[in-house]
């Protein structure tokens, strides 16, 4: 039968412990946990019940359901939905083939949670990109166009399309680095995406110490109130999935 791959977990040097909290989850549709050991690391697994008329996204919301409830307790790397294995003895190798890149991991996410935070404008309402278009307004262009023609018009719309889009993505710089620099003091690991479409902005993720999770949930709520043409939308705390680099093969 095949296994099903939940979490790389620290166990401490004490299974005992994370035996009794693995009998005390069910995994995906009320199957039952176990762990296999090397040294001071596991991995969560169960065997794969019958998944006869269940939906996939069923499936995937039971998964993260178990992640959930293992990292309250521990600290663990998330393994990707729909990692499976076809047995214990490869799942051994596994702990074994993999032990010193899990143990750094654990090591970088130990006591810490992660969040999501999004940075949407509306282009219409935007009172900063409004602001920055005097850059690419006909005045600042229209010397370098003696005729008007098609061609000139179309290159004209053109180069002021570039010039806004640049301007636009001057202005994402400096606001990932203001926001770094807001979140200095509690000195998050993160990432940043920019621009992703024409209402993000930004898609940022944060690894976060848990005893400062309150500061900085606090710290961007302040920095949003002094953005009020911005809408920041923040999710978490979750378990470290974007911070783990590790491939289960």
């Amino acid at each position: 039968m095949k296994k099903n791959i939940y979490a790389i977990i620290a166990t401490n040097h004490n299974p005992r412990k994370i035996k009794d909290l693995t009998d005390t989850i069910k995994g995906i549709m009320g199957s039952d946990l176990y762990i296999l050991s090397v040294n001071d690391i596991a991995i969560v697994a169960s065997d794969i019940p019958s998944l006869e008329q269940i939906s996939e996204k069923e499936l995937a919301l039971d998964f993260s359901r178990v992640i959930e409830e293992l990292s309250q307790h521990v600290t663990l790397l998330p393994v990707r939905f729909g990692t499976f294995i076809k047995s214990n003895e490869i799942i051994n190798q596994l702990l074994i083939n993999h032990y010193d890149s899990f143990l750094t991991n654990l090591q970088k996410v130990e006591n810490k949670c992660e969040f999501g935070l999004k940075v949407l404008y509306n282009c219409n309402k935007f009172s900063a990109i409004k602001k920055l278009k005097i850059v690419a307004e006909e005045d600042q262009l229209s010397k370098y166009f003696s005729t008007n023609t098609i061609h000139t018009n179309y290159l004209f719309e053109k180069i002021k399309k570039n010039k806004q889009e640049d301007t636009l993505s001057k202005y994402v710089e400096q606001l990932i680095e203001d926001i770094s620099q807001h979140l200095s003091q509690i000195n998050p690991d993160s990432k940043f995406k920019k621009i992703i479409t024409n209402k993000i902005l930004i898609d940022a993720v944060f690894l976060v110490k848990k005893n400062k999770k309150d500061e900085f949930i606090q710290a961007i709520c302040a920095f949003n109130e002094q953005h009020d043409d911005l809408q920041f939308l923040l999710t978490g705390p979750w378990p470290p999935y974007s911070f783990v680099d590790i491939v289960i093969k």
